[in-house]
């Protein structure tokens, strides 16, 4: 069996360190890899349009601005399959068959889709394309015999909606889908990295972000402003560095390389998490080093999206050809389902039979 990737993002805006860390930098890592036989990523404006239906330009606006963030990471048109999914149809009919296959009140019951709304406010009024995004989502794994499917944790509750519709469907229908296994990031701190307010995740719509593309200057002002152990109020007293989202970063992007250049009184991030915790330590301090380290992960990323941003032609049609192989895809699979349900009513006189 071929090892297959799909995975992608909303286009709702640019795309952040959360994404980065949760996501992009193992896709680069597995696009070099060669283990994969086919690797699809998705910009998935038709789900992001869910719940921005009345601000389309919005969504196509950040097409192009996520499709450079990908670019700017090292996401590789010529090993990877970079496509919109609004321009691969076969997902929305797909995404009309599973539909029987899901009850509302399994729908109801996935704790992602419980959090998006209830973060959205849409209690009272639930818009139905949103509601049914799970469903969606199994369409686009399934579209592409996806085997593996990298995504953070918050994930984790569609990935298993998507395996029970695919094992109904193969139960009613004949073995046709492919199960797909989830893969997270290795490291615990990449799972959700925290908003720089210290909440729980970092959100677009929450405005507790640090982007890929950000300046320099504006880097270093979000992490200076970043929430750390609200009782650490004086350098001697003894910090807490677990649910520390300044910490919490640095486990997240730090390597020991890193404190021979920047801060070389510490060995290791070890070392520096001690100090805190036994006091005598200060924030500023901490976070003046969390700045340089962003700053050296980031820099190339920024300087590469700069140079694809004088390219806006090649952009586009590396998305243009790229939508038209994924539809080709789905295409395939689309018959290899309609072939199960036995509605391809005029593939050889079916219907006659």
């Amino acid at each position: 069996m071929k090892k297959i990737i799909l995975t992608g993002d909303r286009p709702t805006g640019r795309l952040h360190v959360g994404h980065y860390v949760g996501s992009l930098k193992e896709r680069v890592r597995l696009q070099n890899s060669g283990e994969y036989d086919e690797i699809y990523i998705m910009i998935a404006d038709a789900q992001a349009l869910t719940d921005n239906a009345e601000h389309p330009e919005k969504v196509r606006q950040n097409i192009m601005q996520v499709a450079l963030d990908y670019l700017a990471c090292g996401l590789d048109p010529e090993k990877s399959t970079i496509f919109i999914q609004s321009m691969v149809p076969q997902l929305t009919e797909l995404t009309f068959y599973y539909m029987n296959l899901v009850t509302v009140s399994r729908l109801q019951r996935n704790p992602t889709v419980k959090a998006e709304i209830k973060m959205r406010d849409f209690e009272a009024s639930i818009p139905t394309g949103f509601f049914c995004y799970p469903i969606s989502q199994a369409a686009d794994i399934t579209a592409f015999h996806a085997t593996t499917v990298p995504v953070g944790e918050d994930q984790m509750p569609m990935l298993e909606q998507c395996k029970e519709i695919v094992h109904k469907f193969n139960s009613v229908y004949g073995e046709t889908l492919t199960d797909p296994s989830i893969m997270l990031p290795q490291n615990q701190a990449c799972l959700r990295l925290p908003g720089i307010d210290g909440k729980a995740k970092m959100s677009k719509s929450l405005g507790n972000c640090i982007y890929l593309s950000e300046e320099p200057e504006d880097i270093k002002k979000k992490v200076m402003s970043m929430f750390t152990d609200p009782n650490h109020l004086r350098v001697q007293d003894p910090g807490k560095v677990e649910g520390n989202p300044v910490f919490i970063y640095l486990d997240a992007f730090c390597r020991d390389e890193y404190f021979q250049e920047f801060l070389p009184d510490y060995q290791n991030l070890q070392e520096l998490k001690d100090h805190y915790q036994r006091g005598g330590l200060g924030d500023v301090k901490v976070k003046k080093f969390l700045n340089a380290v962003l700053q050296a992960e980031l820099e190339p990323i920024r300087e590469r999206r700069k140079m694809w941003e004088q390219k806006l032609p090649e952009v586009y049609e590396i998305l243009r050809e790229g939508s038209k192989k994924a539809e080709a895809t789905a295409a395939a699979t689309l018959q290899e389902v309609r072939h199960a349900m036995k509605i391809d009513y005029f593939e050889n006189d079916n219907l006659l039979k």
